[in-house]
């Protein structure tokens, strides 16, 4: 949904740009602006939550402050948003919308502003996963997953087709079970459980699951959402997963953004935008290199740059795999010597 942002005086990011299709891997070292990017998304949200301003209303932001501007595909292409922070704390509390004038101008942004308000990023917790959550709070996934368990149970009553899926998923990639259940625990609340394909089908409780099975769990939950947001965002996708695991995270992933691959034409793709530290993964995109991102850091100073603009790319991948490539340095976007 959202084509291009650019950057002005924000953290580190004092003047850089980047291009967003609709999967995207950000790499680079730590401070080099991963989660900057994922934070002015966020604010971005939070902000079309409320009266926004209207450029032929709102005089220009102040030159000097940190400014972020957001462009986007279409339909929304004629629209371009505007956030303005103040100079001393990189707070962002201005949303400036300069769209068409006229009717028109105001549907499209009630369009685009409704969808923004779906934005949702993760960074995932495999202890607050395996804790027992209430039930009430099923609606959708919490931003480190705590709420696991509620999510599940709910699918399964609303949306059972989605939920049969998601657990054919879940033993195909854990043999080792055979399904999911959830029971009530004496606090009133809703604890997961999985089944195993032997022993009579014992019963594990969540918190004897490893880190990587809850993992991967939480992403298949993702990518199996029936009513998905339009804008997710994941940190550390790679996170407790096994390197021999990490086709299952992407394809997973690729789910979302490209739902006619898997027979799901009538659903509108989910943008992602994933970061990663781990060169496995990155050699699982060689073929799509206009899916990733590379963020560099040079002094106080961070940039992006689309691999897939590097004009020696073909050449270097001659050489190397891609993740060697990175880690090696050649690429760049790796920390500072």
């Amino acid at each position: 949904m959202i084509s291009a942002v650019q950057f002005r005086n924000f953290k580190a990011l004092r003047s850089a740009a980047v291009k967003l299709g609709p999967f995207n891997l950000v790499i680079g070292p730590n401070g080099s602006g991963k989660t900057s990017l994922i934070q002015a998304l966020l604010r971005l949200r939070s902000l079309a939550g409320l009266p926004a301003a209207h450029r032929h209303e709102e005089p220009p932001p102040n030159a000097a402050g940190p400014e972020l501007v957001f462009h986007f595909n279409p339909p929304y292409q004629n629209l371009h948003v505007t956030l303005a922070c103040d100079t001393n704390d990189f707070v962002c509390n201005l949303l400036v919308v300069d769209h068409p004038p006229g009717l028109d101008g105001e549907r499209q942004w009630a369009g685009l502003r409704a969808r923004l308000l779906t934005i949702r990023a993760f960074l995932f917790d495999h202890y607050a996963m395996a804790l027992p959550a209430r039930r009430e709070d099923g609606a959708q996934l919490a931003s480190n997953a705590g709420n696991l368990a509620a999510v599940l149970a709910a699918r399964r009553e609303k949306f059972p087709a989605a939920f049969a899926l998601l657990e054919e998923e879940f033993r195909r990639l854990v043999p080792e079970f055979a399904g999911l259940d959830f029971r009530p625990t004496p606090s009133g609340q809703i604890e997961l459980v999985a089944r195993t394909a032997a022993n009579g089908g014992e019963l594990l409780a969540a918190d004897s699951l490893s880190q990587g099975t809850l993992y991967l769990l939480a992403i298949l939950t993702l990518a199996h959402d029936p009513e998905p947001p339009a804008i997710v965002c994941l940190e550390e996708a790679d996170r407790g997963v096994h390197p021999r695991m990490l086709r299952e995270v992407r394809d997973a992933l690729y789910r979302l953004s490209y739902p006619q691959d898997c027979g799901e034409a009538a659903r509108a793709p989910v943008q992602v935008i994933a970061t990663t530290h781990s060169p496995y993964l990155l050699d699982l995109l060689r073929e799509h290199p206009e899916e990733v991102v590379l963020a560099n850091k040079q002094g106080n100073a961070a940039s992006f740059e689309r691999l897939s603009d590097r004009a020696d790319l073909v050449e270097l991948l001659c050489e190397a795999s891609l993740g060697d490539l990175w880690y090696s340095g050649i690429l760049g976007g790796v920390p500072g010597e």
